[in-house]
């Protein structure tokens, strides 16, 4: 006879992170004009270093083409569409969990990011944003002649 733990919390912690997924794909839909622009969120990074702020998102299957990136009023919006399978392949399959279609994600820029040098990368379905930090004016020391 073999001994099944059983965890009662590992469904309570599904639970929770399927209902993360549900209120996120609600937080940043909106395009401005009331219209929802997403299907799926994907999974993001956003580090700070000294000279630079790096956002990585992970778009497995989504071609670089599909992917769009904006820089306007401090906001960078990225978006883009991972392809559908056709409504008759899609019968074929008993369970289908990976995302489907359009994304869309916004982040507020902090006023020390450069827009004008933002730069971006695609390798391995990771989509990697690279936005410099504004180079700081550097205090002076003034010497007094007399």
């Amino acid at each position: 006879m073999s001994v099944i733990q059983y965890q009662p919390w590992n469904a309570l912690e599904q639970m929770r992170r399927e209902m993360e997924k549900v209120i996120a794909s609600y937080a940043d839909r909106d395009d401005g004009d009331g219209v929802v622009a997403a299907d799926w969120l994907p999974a993001v990074d956003v580090k700070e270093e000294a000279d630079r702020f790096v956002i990585t998102a992970d778009v497995p299957g989504v071609e670089p083409k599909e992917i769009d990136i904006n820089m306007e009023n401090g906001v960078l919006t990225i978006r883009g569409e991972k392809q559908r399978e056709s409504q008759e392949e899609l019968q074929k399959y008993k369970r289908v969990e990976r995302a489907r279609g359009s994304f869309f994600r916004r982040f507020t820029l902090p006023e020390t990011a450069d827009a004008e040098k933002i730069s971006a990368r695609f390798s391995n379905g990771v989509l990697e944003i690279t936005i410099p930090k504004q180079e700081r004016v550097q205090p002076r020391k003034i010497a007094i002649e007399s």
